[in-house]
């Protein structure tokens, strides 16, 4: 595995060490329910703002709350093993919150990167960025992808089945 699953308390502690010796941190987040194109490009775009990437994911319950019973289709556990192996991802922490606040307050990352769904203005944490100084950075290509839109897809009896 590539990357480190971590508990976010000492992963706040590693963040700042490394800043000390000048390190530029970078935060990405989300479900990651089923990993397609569009987070591999979002999270190397990510990556490339600076010199570690930190991801991190929804734990099971908190992508419930977000999307509904049915999902998560991959455990936590799973989803943060295929992110750790990614060669962009270099730290992985999952986090049970509705946003992303206490995460951001914990590990004070240098940028806050977000998907191309969302404006700097959009982003829900903007106040904290601000607060913190933390920069937002939009990354990733168009959002022409997304999991819900391909679980439905897959849901959809085959050419011949129909």
């Amino acid at each position: 595995m590539s990357a480190v699953v971590a508990e976010r308390e000492a992963l706040a502690v590693e963040v700042r060490a490394l800043q000390r010796g000048g390190v530029r941190v970078v935060l990405a987040n989300g479900c990651f329910d089923l990993l397609h194109v569009g987070h591999l490009r979002y999270l190397t775009d990510a990556r490339s703002r600076g010199d570690l990437l930190v991801v991190a994911v929804n734990t099971d319950e908190s992508v419930r709350r977000l999307k509904g019973s049915g999902r998560p289709c991959t455990p936590l556990a799973e989803r943060a093993e295929l992110l750790a192996g990614l060669s962009c991802v270099d730290r992985v922490v999952a986090f049970a919150e509705a946003d992303l606040e206490a995460t951001l307050r914990a590990l004070r990352p240098d940028v806050h990167a977000k998907g191309t769904d969302y404006t700097v203005e959009s982003v829900p944490e903007l106040a904290v960025d601000r607060e913190l100084g933390i920069e937002v950075a939009i990354c990733g290509d168009a959002k022409d992808h997304d999991t819900s839109s391909l679980l439905a897809r897959l849901a959809e009896p085959a050419e011949g089945e129909r």
